[in-house]
């Protein structure tokens, strides 16, 4: 009932924003070269993904079903995983140092785990909606499924800084997992193949990455199997993508840099 409630909720929100998404014609849109692929657990409902020290670290979402896991890149298979707390939809993931913090859909929690063990250290709160996040050099960043991104202290979790993300001037909603790659935030527009390249220091969106030839590669009819779930590999300069209960991840290449 939940998801449903979420569904119809985000398929309003995007009719809503067709009529504005018209006028992002003019930016730039490249389509991901597939360069590798790696089997993913298709029952894995993905909010968020980050490559660290050779392994992904993937969490999930579904009240019941929600889990934090460390997993092999090239088997897919899980290395260690932790159920979050019952009673609650598990959204996005993000390290810092030596622990993982993790935020949840409803009620305004996040918790802290160790990086190694994934033992609870603590927890957190903050107001409305968790999503995703990802991190650049000083900063914790957080999506909501607004337009607005929220800047956090990584120590105190406090919000220091909002950027309003907007694409030939008009705000971009539902914006969803996220990744701090090259100077840039990637974040994937929730219920489309779209990737959206934003500039941290603006907000404004410099292009698109359309993911459609995955989406289609994968060829679920389930309409919550949407695309979600970017990582990169910092020192290989590997860039990953997948989506919930996608039976695949994808390591690609953008255009620019062949």
């Amino acid at each position: 009932m939940i998801e449903r409630f979420r569904k119809l909720a985000g398929i309003v929100a995007l009719l809503s924003a067709l009529v504005p998404a018209a006028s992002h014609a003019d930016l730039p849109v490249s389509q991901p070269e597939v360069v590798a692929r790696f089997p993913h657990d298709r029952t894995a409902f993905t909010e968020g993904l980050f490559f660290r020290d050779g392994a992904l670290y993937e969490s999930t979402g579904q009240e019941g079903q929600s889990s934090i896991r460390k997993v092999d890149l090239v088997s897919g298979g899980i290395l260690g995983k932790v159920a979050v707390p019952p009673g609650v939809f598990g959204e996005g993931i993000v390290d810092w140092g030596n622990e993982i913090y993790s935020v949840t859909w409803h009620g305004g929690v996040g918790y802290r785990w160790s990086l190694h063990g994934f033992r609870r250290l603590g927890r957190f709160h903050y107001s409305g909606e968790g999503w995703a996040m990802t991190r650049d050099a000083r900063h914790i960043i957080l999506s909501d499924g607004t337009p607005v991104l929220r800047f956090l202290d990584p120590k105190t979790l406090k919000v220091v800084r909002r950027l309003r993300v907007t694409a030939e001037g008009e705000p971009v909603e539902q914006l969803n997992e996220l990744e701090y790659v090259k100077g840039e935030i990637l974040a994937n527009i929730w219920l489309t193949n779209r990737i959206a390249r934003i500039d941290p220091v603006t907000g404004v969106v410099k292009g698109w990455i359309d993911v459609s030839a995955l989406a289609a590669e994968i060829g679920s009819d389930d309409r919550d199997s949407v695309p979600n779930g970017i990582a990169y590999d910092a020192a290989r300069d590997r860039l990953f993508l997948t989506g919930k209960n996608w039976p695949l991840l994808f390591e690609v290449r953008l255009p620019s840099e062949r």
